[in-house]
């Protein structure tokens, strides 16, 4: 009998409660809740388990407050930290998280030494750092979830100017979350058709605009929260990719070298998801508008992660 991947989502608030959502619908594993406050990953999971005759997955779903449960986890996914609030940038979320996400990836490195840790947890960039210099893997195993998300908010934009199908947009997109996302209608399609050919130039400039505060829309508009279904979406998308070995291109926040000349940074490229994690960084080719904005993402994340710094554990 072929054992089951096991999955450790660290928070069980809005995003990692529907992230164990999306992987139990998807049968992709058994399922371990994780989170500080007694009784919420127990009985979200227990919740989740009590659902699967229903809709017809088979896992095990447990909720624990104990890392032990979570050990020999294939795939770790860290959702954990305070939500952004109204008024809020991601920066000032930045001291606060670092020492969350730090305590967490301490905690879930030690029990699953082989695990490939999905960061999901904001400022996105710095967190991808974070967790990886306090893991201490190697690069390929540790990844943020930012340009899936992105994408899928433009992709969805696309298909509702145009009046198709979201599965018929394919659109890519660079550098860092939210407001630093490099957006590349030149390798945007619909149907194999290149978009500059279906939508204007000024409401594709709108479309991109809308992408790009997308998360900030949708914080202006639940007032107490922040997004949680397609964060967690794509985030389990990811998980997919690297457990069935699925080998998808999908852009995530990846470890760069000599990758775009970006220097030892994790920033938002063109990745192959598979068994070992980040299996291959496509290069694509920049024009100079694109390359700029680029270096200005890459430059800001850069900023951040000397930011981190200073509250990472030494």
């Amino acid at each position: 009998m072929t054992k089951r991947a096991k999955i450790t989502i660290i928070g069980a608030g809005n995003v990692g409660a529907t992230c164990a959502h999306w992987a139990a619908a998807k049968e992709l594993g058994d399922i371990v809740l994780v989170d500080i406050i007694e009784g919420l990953p127990q009985g979200k999971a227990l919740d989740l388990f009590e659902a699967s005759p229903i809709e017809g997955f088979d896992a095990n779903i447990v909720g624990t407050n104990d890392y032990a449960a979570t050990a020999d986890s294939d795939v770790v996914i860290i959702t954990s930290g305070i939500p952004r609030k109204p008024g809020m940038s991601r920066d000032q979320l930045l001291e606060t998280n670092v020492k969350i996400v730090a305590e967490v990836t301490a905690k879930a490195a030690a029990k699953s030494p082989g695990a490939i840790l999905i960061v999901v947890s904001n400022p996105l960039d710095a967190m991808v750092y974070t967790a990886h210099k306090v893991s201490g893997f190697p690069p390929q195993r540790v990844m943020g979830q930012a340009g899936v998300l992105d994408t899928a908010r433009y992709r969805a934009f696309i298909a509702a100017e145009i009046g198709c199908s979201v599965e018929d947009v394919c659109a890519m997109l660079l550098g860092g979350h939210g407001d630093d996302m490099v957006p590349l209608p030149r390798y945007t399609t619909v149907g194999g058709i290149p978009v500059t050919q279906l939508i204007p130039p000024g409401k594709l400039d709108q479309i991109v605009t809308r992408t790009r505060n997308g998360g900030a829309e949708i914080v202006n508009l639940l007032k107490t929260g922040s997004a949680y279904y397609a964060p967690a979406a794509a985030s389990v998308a990811m998980a997919e990719s690297i457990i069935r070995d699925k080998r998808r291109v999908l852009p995530c926040a990846a470890y760069c070298d000599k990758e775009y000349g970006v220097g030892g940074y994790f920033v938002g490229v063109p990745c192959v998801l598979g068994k070992s994690g980040v299996e291959k960084i496509i290069p694509i080719e920049l024009d100079e508008r694109e390359g700029q904005m680029f270096a200005t993402s890459v430059q800001h994340v850069k900023e951040l992660c000397a930011a981190a710094d200073k509250f990472l554990p030494q």
